[in-house]
């Protein structure tokens, strides 16, 4: 299955992917199912702010137990973020990928960038990671590309702007609040813009996109058409947590998605094992030890 996925298409050309940006799939616990028993992740939550509001998302609280995006104990500022790797990756050297995944949209937080330059700096063997809504994606690439950061994972939850306006409340763009129907084109643009300029680098794409009962759930095929077809390497659909304005709606059940992946399989090979982890998650997926770090290291500050 994977060799078949070890080329793109961009602008109509098949390219090829060399060795080491097939190390960014063979030791990625998201983007091989092979991966996840292996090696694990550690996501930085250097990225409080968020520059869009989706109607199922809500970030005012946290349960230790509680595995989702957006969720943080803690924001951590880039230097504490350096810290933590140094940590990890002693105690933990199964570790391979350091990743930004929020609490907020990390595109949208200076803090992401010099997180990742720090870590790039002392780390360069680690693959870099970010996960994004997409909207200032296009604007970000090169410096994307200038800290190694190989796998990029775009929420995209609709490409009809007639269906994204049912689930963005606004876009806040260059100092200025969409709403409606021009929030979701916008966003759209920049999302495509985006995706097709992180596979023009070889980053691996990711394409994250909840499955909304009621709202987005026939179109999700569309999306994992076009995704398919602008190179993107991997599909992740993932059931909604209701939650904020959705909260009133009843999430897919698990063969519901397992239908909904099947129908998208055609056109793009699906991740079947997301953990839906949280943006402090550190470790394999499904065997998190994010307390025992931060335990040990508020220990050691002690001392």
């Amino acid at each position: 299955m994977a060799d078949e996925y070890r080329t793109a298409t961009v602008q109509g050309r098949e390219v090829p992917y060399d060795p080491e940006q097939l190390r960014k799939i063979s030791e990625h616990p998201c983007y091989s199912e092979k991966a996840c028993h292996a090696f694990g992740r550690c996501h930085l939550p250097v990225a409080p702010d968020c520059n869009i509001q989706c109607n199922y998302c809500i970030r005012d609280f946290d349960c230790v137990n509680e595995s989702r995006p957006g969720v943080t104990s803690k924001v951590l500022t880039p230097e504490e973020g350096l810290d933590l790797v140094r940590n990890v990756v002693k105690e933990y050297p199964y570790v391979k990928v350091i990743g930004i995944a929020g609490p907020g949209e990390p595109l949208a937080n200076p803090e992401t960038f010099e997180a990742l330059r720090l870590v790039h700096e002392e780390f360069p063997h680690l693959i870099m990671c970010i996960s994004t809504n997409g909207l200032m994606l296009p604007e970000s690439i090169e410096a994307l590309a200038k800290y190694d950061v190989g796998n990029v994972t775009v929420t995209l939850n609709a490409v009809d702007p007639a269906i994204g306006e049912k689930i963005y409340s606004w876009v806040e763009y260059d100092g200025k609040k969409y709403h409606g129907r021009e929030a979701a084109e916008l966003l759209l643009s920049q999302q495509m813009k985006g995706i097709e300029m992180a596979v023009a680098k070889k980053m691996f794409v990711k394409i994250n996109t909840v499955y909304i009962p009621g709202i987005n759930d026939e179109h999700i095929p569309e999306i994992a058409k076009k995704v398919g077809e602008m190179g993107a390497f991997t599909f992740n659909v993932i059931p909604l947590i209701p939650q904020y304005k959705f909260a009133g709606i009843t999430p897919p059940t698990s063969k519901e998605k397992r239908e909904m992946q099947d129908k998208c399989a055609p056109f793009i090979k699906q991740m079947r094992h997301c953990a839906r982890c949280r943006a402090d998650a550190i470790g394999k997926l499904g065997q998190d030890v994010q307390s025992c770090v931060y335990q040990q290291m508020k220990d050691e500050k002690a001392e």
